[in-house]
């Protein structure tokens, strides 16, 4: 079972619109590079970093070198979230 810490951790994780926006795009495309994130989003690269690596901290994103690239892909909690998410957004 979790403590409230912990929940706390991923919650807090997840608790900006830029932070959502990669959970979501990670989703549909498993193993995108950083690189792949910002240009899909149309942001900052170091921007996109940061928050990459605040959602790995959380625990919501696994991130994996490959050659001087970064792939990125869900967690099993950030699939639980991006469920979580995805039932606020069609109600």
């Amino acid at each position: 079972m979790k403590t409230a810490k912990q929940f706390e951790r991923h919650f807090k994780g997840v608790a900006n619109h830029h932070r959502i926006d990669i959970l979501l795009l990670v989703s549909k495309n498993p193993d995108i590079t950083l690189d792949g994130i910002a240009e899909n989003l149309d942001k900052n690269f170091k921007t996109i970093s940061e928050h990459t690596r605040r959602l790995v901290q959380a625990g919501l994103l696994n991130k994996k070198y490959q050659g001087r690239s970064v792939i990125h892909s869900l967690s099993p909690y950030g699939e639980k979230f991006v469920e979580f998410i995805k039932t606020f957004q069609h109600s």
